[in-house]
């Protein structure tokens, strides 16, 4: 791993004046909880000026992590999916105020008929959860959700509470690409955004990109105390009000416990991750591969041009990135209770906002962050591409990586 000053020649390093950031990938592999392997990149005004690799892509094998290694981002393919619904709207195809059912007919039951594309965008729609039961291999053909999601009836009323929609927004949104244009998601977005780019991305990996992809590993697990703690330090919130928070969203057989679940397809005791049947479906909220390059250059191509192209023009860039979870509470709360969506889920239109618990370099920034600690996020104000991935998982909100990388790409920028 090369982090001085400039690029090698394998294209692994910083420019001159960035080398902060090289500093804080470097660091990051000696800290807690360490690296065992990552990449990060960062573009500034279309220009990469960071490009850093490291450490072992698998650890068992000894197997280096190279140029070309790719990880899976979890979370993260919710900004790739955002940015596919985006360029719809952008081109007139997909009115963001419509009723889902104008695109979509057979959604239109059990309380569902006037559900607006927005709604499904922000995690408004009521629909986290699917009641099943769903196997593996019928999430993994796509078209047993849709029709599970068609007769799902909302938890709420749609557009009054939000909570995420952590597997469902991917297939929500997808579907209706696919309703709009004929292909699926990951079609889309190979298409309209890796192809115009030349990135290393896909929801829906090839089989002859597989050698490419890293071994995840997890690092410690923690306590329940612990995690509260981590969140009470994060938001600045008193000691009971994150305890009943937490509590209710993150106990089990919660509604956000269940929603990773989709139906009992993904259930907490599945090895479906390091399979290539999960690898080869369309998650398009959730496992998406790239590496760091990757998600920084397709951010960065909707701040500004990235070799000729750009994505999202400033008008849809600033459509998309009103906060819309800031307007309801959050579903699943104690009666009373108040969590500020600053501090909790700062959610626009298929983007987080910077938060506490999305670490973003300003204000304006938007993108979304993954399980795992990838992220991946834009800045129209600095001109910024973000990217970073890992292959040690950890869960913990107080994850130290990305954000040490981020306050090293704002000192840089002075």
């Amino acid at each position: 791993m090369d982090t001085t000053d400039g690029l090698t020649e394998d294209g692994n390093g910083a420019d001159h004046g960035w080398g902060k950031v090289a500093d804080a990938f470097r660091a990051n592999f000696d800290g807690k909880p360490g690296e065992i392997g990552a990449a990060c990149s960062v573009y500034v005004g279309g220009r990469p000026v960071v490009n850093l690799y490291g450490g072992l892509a698998d650890r068992q094998a000894n197997r280096l992590w190279r140029k070309d290694t790719v990880i899976q981002v979890a979370s993260t393919t919710k900004g790739m999916t955002a940015i596919c619904a985006h360029l719809l709207v952008q081109r007139g195809q997909l009115d963001l105020d419509a009723p889902v059912a104008d695109y979509w007919p057979e959604f239109a039951v059990n309380g569902k008929e006037q559900v607006l594309v927005r709604w499904l965008l922000s995690h408004q729609a009521g629909l986290p959860i699917v009641d099943g039961p769903l196997t593996f291999q019928q999430a993994c053909a796509w078209h047993p959700v849709i029709r599970a999601l068609e007769a799902q009836q909302p938890l709420w009323r749609p557009g009054t509470e939000h909570v995420y929609h952590s597997v469902t927004y991917g297939f929500l949104v997808g579907e209706l690409v696919r309703r709009i244009t004929g292909k699926s998601l990951g079609t889309f977005f190979a298409e309209e955004v890796v192809r115009p780019l030349g990135l290393s991305a896909w929801i829906g990996l090839p089989e002859k990109e597989e050698h490419r992809v890293a071994r995840i590993e997890n690092a410690a697990p923690f306590t329940m105390p612990e995690f509260i703690d981590a969140m009470i330090k994060l938001t600045g919130l008193d000691r009971d009000t994150v305890t009943a928070w937490i509590t209710a969203l993150w106990a089990p057989g919660s509604v956000q416990a269940r929603a990773g679940e989709l139906g009992g397809a993904l259930d907490n005791t599945s090895d479906y991750p390091s399979t290539r049947a999960w690898r080869a479906a369309e998650f398009p909220a959730a496992n998406g591969i790239a590496d760091a390059r990757s998600l920084a250059r397709m951010y960065a191509a909707t701040v500004s041009r990235v070799d000729g192209v750009r994505l999202l023009n400033p008008a849809t860039v600033r459509q998309a990135t009103v906060v819309q979870t800031d307007r309801t509470p959050m579903h699943g709360l104690p009666a009373g209770l108040n969590i500020p969506a600053d501090r909790s889920f700062y959610m626009s239109l298929g983007f987080f906002r910077a938060s506490p618990v999305a670490p973003m370099l300003g204000p304006g920034s938007f993108g979304h962050p993954g399980s795992g600690g990838s992220i991946g996020f834009g800045d129209p104000d600095a001109g910024v591409g973000f990217g970073y991935v890992t292959n040690l998982w950890n869960y913990r909100p107080d994850d130290p990586r990305a954000t040490n990388l981020v306050n090293a790409v704002r000192a840089c920028l002075g």
